[in-house]
C-alpha cells in the first residue's frame, strides 16, 4: 500500500467484485473523499457483470480495515452481513466517532496500527458467537445486489427507450424503509433497516425454539435438508444432546423427524441451536419442535381402528402361514 491513500487494488467482497475473472477497473488517485473520514483517497470504478450496474468504492480502505468491511457494500468481509447483524452477535461496540472532526483524527491516528496488521477486530469473539454467524450468512455470492438501477422515467411512465434502456423497467419496492439507508449508518451499525428485518427474524427463530408447554413433546422437526445429508449424519449429530428413540427421515420433502427418548436431551438440542444455529456437514438446517399429539374421540377412533387391524381374525392366515419358513433346519426344509 502507498502513501496518501493510493493503492493497488481495492478492499472488496466477492459479490461486489462480480463473477468475471477477467474484470478491468478504473483508478483514479485522489478521487473523491471517504464517506466516513472524509480524507482523499484513490476510487476504482468497475463493471462487476453484464446487465450490471458500474460500481466504486465509497469508503477509503483505511475505515474499511477498522471495521473489517468491504469498500463498496459496506458489508463485513468475512461473513457479508451488516455490521449492526455482527456487532450485535460479538458483543462489540462502535468506537469510530460520529462526529465528522473527531473522526478524521481517530482514523489518522490509527492508520499506522491498522495497515501494520496490529489491530483484530473479533480476535477475543466466542466460538457460539461465530458459530450463529456463520448460521446466518450466505454460503454463495449474492450477484442479484449488482443488478442496474430502476428507471425512474419507467416508474413515471415517461421512457421511451425500450430494450436499449441500461436500467430495469419495474416496479420498486412499496417498502420505502430500505431506500432511506445510508452509508455512515451503515457503517457505524446503528439505524440500518436490513440488520433490523435480520435481527428480527433470528428473535423469532428464538421464539420458535422455545420449549412448549406440553412436557410430552420429546420430538424435533428439520427442514432444509440438502439432498447429502443421511439418517446416519442426523443421528450422530443429535445423539450428542441425548439417548434418541427414533430418526425419521423424509427425503421427498427435505425434513426430518428426530425423536427423543427424554424431553431434557430435546430441550439440550433445541438450545444448542437456539445459540449457536443447527449446522450438520456443514449445511445449517431449521429447527423447530414438533406438535403435540391430538386428543380427543377422533384420536381414540383412530387408535381402536389401528389396533383392531393389527390382530388378525380368528382362523385367517397369518405371512408365515402363506410364506415358508427360510430357516433351513425347519421342518421340510432342504439345503442344497
Amino acid at each position: 500500500m502507498a502513501d496518501n491513500g493510493e493503492v493497488e487494488f481495492p478492499i472488496l467482497c466477492e459479490t461486489c467484485l462480480g463473477e468475471n475473472p477477467y474484470v478491468r477497473m478504473t483508478r483514479e488517485p485522489r478521487g473523491q473523499e471517504c464517506k466516513i473520514c472524509t480524507r482523499a483517497f484513490t476510487v476504482f470504478r468497475w463493471l462487476p457483470g453484464r446487465g450490471m450496474r458500474y460500481k466504486k468504492t465509497e469508503i477509503c480502505p483505511t475505515c474499511a480495515k477498522l471495521k473489517n468491511v468491504c469498500q463498496t457494500c459496506i458489508l463485513d468481509l468475512e461473513y457479508g452481513l451488516p455490521v449492526q447483524v455482527r456487532d450485535a452477535m460479538l458483543g462489540q461496540q462502535d468506537t469510530v466517532p460520529v462526529q465528522a472532526s473527531n473522526r478524521r483524527d481517530y482514523v489518522a491516528k490509527l492508520e499506522n496500527s491498522v495497515n501494520a496488521g496490529l489491530i483484530d477486530f473479533s480476535g477475543k469473539a466466542q466460538p457460539a458467537a461465530r458459530q450463529q454467524l456463520r448460521h446466518m450468512a450466505r454460503s454463495e455470492p449474492y450477484y442479484k445486489r449488482n443488478r442496474a438501477h430502476v428507471c425512474s422515467f419507467f416508474v413515471k411512465g415517461q421512457c421511451n427507450r425500450g430494450n436499449e434502456c441500461p436500467y430495469r423497467h419495474e416496479m420498486p419496492d412499496s417498502d420505502s424503509e430500505l431506500a432511506r439507508q445510508n452509508i455512515s449508518d451503515r457503517y457505524h451499525g446503528s439505524n440500518d433497516p436490513v440488520a433490523r428485518r435480520m435481527l428480527d427474524r433470528t428473535a423469532k427463530r428464538t421464539d420458535r425454539l422455545a420449549p412448549p408447554t406440553d412436557k410430552s413433546i420429546t420430538s424435533l422437526f428439520a427442514t432444509n435438508l440438502p439432498e447429502n445429508i443421511t439418517q446416519k449424519d442426523l443421528h450422530q449429530h443429535f445423539a450428542a444432546f441425548g439417548e434418541l428413540k427414533s430418526v425419521i427421515m423424509v427425503p421427498k420433502n427435505s425434513c426430518a423427524f428426530i425423536n427423543f427418548k427424554s424431553r431434557a436431551g430435546a430441550e439440550t438440542a433445541a438450545q444448542a441451536a437456539q445459540d449457536t444455529g443447527c449446522i450438520v456437514n456443514g449445511s445449517p438446517l431449521k429447527l423447530t419442535w414438533g406438535k403435540s399429539k391430538p386428543k380427543g374421540p377422533a384420536s381414540e377412533l383412530a387408535q381402536k381402528s389401528k389396533n383392531t387391524a393389527a390382530v388378525p381374525p380368528p382362523g385367517s392366515q397369518t405371512s408365515s402361514d402363506l410364506y415358508p419358513s427360510q430357516d433351513p433346519t425347519a421342518q421340510g426344509s432342504s439345503v442344497k
